[in-house]
């Protein structure tokens, strides 16, 4: 058997090699991709939780805060001083009754520093566009810690 035979008799399995590592490669990309985005994730949603007991909260589960909010902060983030997020967080500012009797309260402080802590730690770019928002509501401590 020559050397041209031969090769040509092993060609499918140098092929075959090439075709397995190149998908090996791209996995590993993929793998690595993740990894970096859930490490990411979970340093945030560290902070986060960190930022939550610092101001006298409890312990909130990571993994939620990492599902919810990912890396980029998801649905917080995509504009947050627009009208109608403006309009739905005062609401949840009131009183909880529905139609005629709601009626607005003196927010909780602590409150409106937690959201904001959640811009500053996902999206720090835009919290100046809600800061004015949040700083015309009246505030007090109207909870108290437990």
């Amino acid at each position: 058997m020559s050397p041209t035979e031969f090769a040509s008799q092993h060609r499918w399995i140098y092929i075959g090699a090439i075709v397995v590592l190149v998908g090996l490669a791209v996995a590993g990309l993929v793998k690595y991709a993740a990894v970096t985005t859930s490490s990411q994730s979970a340093a945030k949603a560290n902070q986060l939780a960190d930022a939550a007991v610092a101001a006298g909260y409890p312990r909130p589960d990571t993994d939620v805060i990492e599902q919810v909010l990912g890396t980029d902060g998801g649905v917080v983030c995509k504009s947050p001083a627009s009208a109608l997020k403006t309009a739905l967080w005062k609401i949840n500012l009131s009183n909880g009754a529905s139609f005629v009797g709601q009626r607005p309260v003196i927010a909780d402080s602590r409150l409106l520093r937690a959201g904001a802590k959640i811009l500053e730690i996902y999206c720090p770019d835009k919290l100046a566009e809600i800061q004015d928002e949040i700083a015309d509501l009246k505030t007090d401590d109207t909870v108290r810690p437990k």
